[in-house]
């Protein structure tokens, strides 16, 4: 049975698509990548998961389940529960993820207090044995101190230490490396994947990197416009890719063997033919809803 399972979701901002029909699973201590280019709707998966889409947008249809309960039929406080009790975040800017106004250790403490109803003591003494697991030194010290006072490497393996201290079942992963340097990527790639393994946890990564997918990810779901184009396991991905798009998002990555080489760009071919696939599925929907 799938922890994770979404079924035709579909939502809009006001009358324009943004998912169009995703359907996906993430089995139990599975690392499933969501892949495309900016605009293709991957965060916004995970804003639906979350239950934080902005006011603006709005879901039209299919069915959010968690452990075969629908998301959407819930009231938003039992709603609130358990996704805070069995899914968390690694969000993509660290500085902007936690209050420069407050204290690093009160920040990630919260959600096992107020979320979980853990005690204070408690809860500090999880996340200080998870700041050491993510290899921060002295982590008493980094608790006291504000976000500003910390890199940025630092204030990213304490966002990975909170999603990780409550043991959560999922873990999603909006491109948690986007406002880090080169060589603290790679760092904390390595850290997330080492987590993930010791703990068993599944995660759901968000990310338009397909050197990351390869190296991080069990299955993929590629989408653009809003809709999944192909569903897959990475070994296939890469050696045969089912869409014409899949094909030429990895034909278009820089190659470690070829060094210097030209980049090639996916081809205005495929993604007009991508695009009358969208616009062809959009009319089918809104027929299939005119009847209804």
């Amino acid at each position: 049975m799938s922890f994770l399972e979404l079924k035709n979701l579909n939502a809009r901002v006001g009358p324009l698509p943004i998912l169009r029909d995703v359907s996906l699973q993430v089995a139990p201590g599975e690392v499933r990548a969501l892949v495309g280019e900016s605009g293709a709707g991957k965060s916004m998966i995970g804003k639906a998961i979350l239950g934080t889409l902005p006011d603006a947008i709005r879901i039209t249809g299919g069915e959010i389940l968690l452990e075969g309960e629908d998301l959407q039929a819930m009231s938003p406080k039992d709603r609130r529960r358990m996704i805070g009790a069995k899914v968390a975040l690694i969000p993509q800017d660290p500085l902007t993820a936690l209050n420069p106004a407050r204290r690093v250790g009160p920040q990630i403490c919260n959600r096992l207090v107020d979320i979980l109803g853990w005690r204070r003591r408690e809860a500090e003494a999880r996340v200080i044995e998870l700041l050491h697991e993510v290899h921060i030194p002295a982590p008493e010290r980094v608790m006291r101190a504000y976000p500003h006072e910390l890199s940025g490497g630092m204030r990213q393996r304490i966002l990975i230490a909170s999603a990780f201290a409550a043991e959560p079942q999922l873990i999603i992963a909006d491109e948690p490396t986007t406002a880090l340097d080169v060589t603290v990527q790679k760092q904390i790639l390595r850290l997330i994947r080492d987590m993930q393994a010791r703990h068993g946890t599944a995660l759901l990564f968000v990310t338009h990197d397909l050197g990351v997918v390869s190296k991080l990810c069990q299955s993929m779901t590629v989408l653009f416009g809003g809709k999944v184009l192909e569903d897959t396991s990475v070994d296939q991905f890469f050696s045969a890719p089912d869409h014409a798009y899949s094909a030429a998002l990895l034909a278009a990555t820089p190659k470690y063997t070829d060094p210097g080489g030209s980049l090639m760009p996916v081809p205005e071919a495929t993604i007009h033919a991508v695009e009358a696939e969208i616009a062809a599925h959009d009319l089918a929907h809104q027929t299939e809803t005119v009847r209804q």
